[in-house]
């Protein structure tokens, strides 16, 4: 199936089409899902009460505060056809050796065990496809589609459409040492939807360091609507890294939402490099007291594209801890967005929260909106946000001129410094050197 989208102006310069228009064309991305199969039959009722919402809503318009940067016009002028299943076989420049035997991949969305592997996995451990969990499935029914922001529009499209997830169950207090790779690869089919999933519990005491990457074979047009649940039970602690680094010509638009229980621990490093325009809506409730999240994120686009950043934490009891730390590097003409918000009502008391967003314009051409939001009605809590907006330091690139190093290496250097900030966070070696290697040819 295609779509088919009018092209009737939208009122003033908002966009291409009608509200009309915008509600048809979900609608019609709803069709293109898939069947379910068997194995997963358990999902349809979830299936279908996502999809009645579905038809309720709307592709949002730079009119709703939430989108208001952000110009969804681009992706209403493609026509997506659903993604069908191709699997490669030659995938090993994209796996990582620390997790060669921890590995699950899956490929337009759906599951290649041909291509996973999970032998370094400790007995006890879920990991796996949610069609392979069998028994449990009854026990993953109680979180899977159960975070709370899960009636947002694209959201609740990837519920409605899901066919399969990822599924990682670690019990109680098992610590994994390998880190557990999940590679959800595009093979740059023109004009495709998938709509991956991802469901991570972590029982109490547990510990786990999973790396979630989005990666693209061909530089073709195509839609990621990628959903990851992330649930971390008394005492446990959760690693987590999530590395955009698709077309190009693509559209990404993922939500991770993670729920914290007391004394957990959360850290997530976000790495965003591809699409022609991509999302992330990073959400963290901390629902117990003395929890700890450390969020760490880099935007690094050129040319036209967009790169769009939403955060949330929210608290709802006290001792609970957060720093987080955001930057943005946009040359040519590209758009960077970040809208960070903390929300501490009155019951978190003795909250300890910070949040910085930084930014680094390359060109004259290149643009940055930042809105770091703290919400508190507490009334005793330490909170503190900030944002800088700026170019490269002239007096920064005349000391390394100084000693000896010429202006366009000095440039590069700074750049590479102010990205390695982030980058050097990432757990994983192997990973961390290729994302420096990128950095690096980027600066090329």
């Amino acid at each position: 199936m295609t779509i088919q989208v009018s092209t009737v102006p939208e009122v003033g310069n908002l966009g291409i089409t009608t509200k009309v228009d915008r509600a048809a064309y979900l609608t019609q991305l709803l069709n293109l899902r898939s069947p379910l199969s068997e194995a997963n039959a358990g999902l349809q009722s979830t299936r279908d009460q996502a999809a009645a919402r579905v038809q309720e809503l709307a592709i949002p318009s730079t009119r709703e505060e939430e989108w208001r940067f952000t110009d969804l016009s681009p992706l209403l002028q493609v026509n997506f056809q659903a993604a069908s299943a191709i699997a490669p076989t030659n995938l090993e420049a994209w796996f990582l050796p620390e997790a060669a035997n921890s590995r699950l991949v899956f490929v337009n969305g759906q599951y290649a065990p041909e291509l996973s592997s999970t032998a370094d996995i400790p007995a006890g451990v879920t990991i796996g496809n949610l069609a392979a969990t069998g028994s449990l499935q009854s026990k993953l029914a109680n979180y899977l589609a159960k975070q709370p922001g899960a009636e947002e529009v694209f959201t609740v499209l990837n519920t409605a459409s899901m066919t399969d997830a990822a599924v990682i169950l670690v019990p109680r207090h098992q610590q994994v040492e390998v880190p557990i790779h999940l590679l959800f690869v595009t093979t740059g089919q023109e004009a495709t939807i998938s709509h991956p999933r991802c469901l991570v519990v972590a029982e109490a005491g547990s510990q786990l360091t999973l790396i979630e990457d989005y990666v693209a074979i061909d530089q073709g047009v195509y839609f990621t609507n990628p959903v990851t649940e992330i649930w971390i039970e008394e005492n446990a602690q959760v690693s987590h890294t999530r590395i955009q680094r698709e077309s190009e010509a693509a559209f990404h638009i993922g939500k991770t939402a993670v729920s914290q229980a007391r004394d957990s621990r959360y850290s997530n490093i976000s790495v965003s490099l591809g699409g022609q325009l991509s999302r992330h809506h990073l959400e963290v409730y901390q629902t117990g007291e003395q929890t700890e999240t450390q969020l760490h994120g880099l935007t690094m686009i050129t040319g036209d594209q967009v790169g769009d950043t939403h955060s949330t934490i929210a608290y709802t009891k006290p001792h609970g801890t957060s720093n987080q730390v955001h930057k943005c590097i946009a040359n040519d003409r590209a758009h960077a967005v970040f809208n960070g918000k903390i929300f501490v009502p009155k019951a978190a008391q003795l909250t300890n929260a910070a949040q910085l967003s930084r930014n680094l314009l390359l060109s004259p051409k290149a643009r940055v909106d930042t809105k770091p939001q703290l919400e508190i009605t507490a009334d005793n809590v330490k909170c503190a946000h900030g944002a800088t907006v700026s170019q490269l330091d002239n007096d920064e690139v005349f000391y390394l001129q100084s000693r000896g190093i010429n202006a366009d290496s000095a440039r590069k250097l700074l750049i590479y410094a102010f990205a390695y900030d982030v980058i050097s966070q990432i757990p994983v070696t192997s990973l961390r050197d290729r994302l420096v290697s990128l950095v690096r040819l980027q600066q090329a």
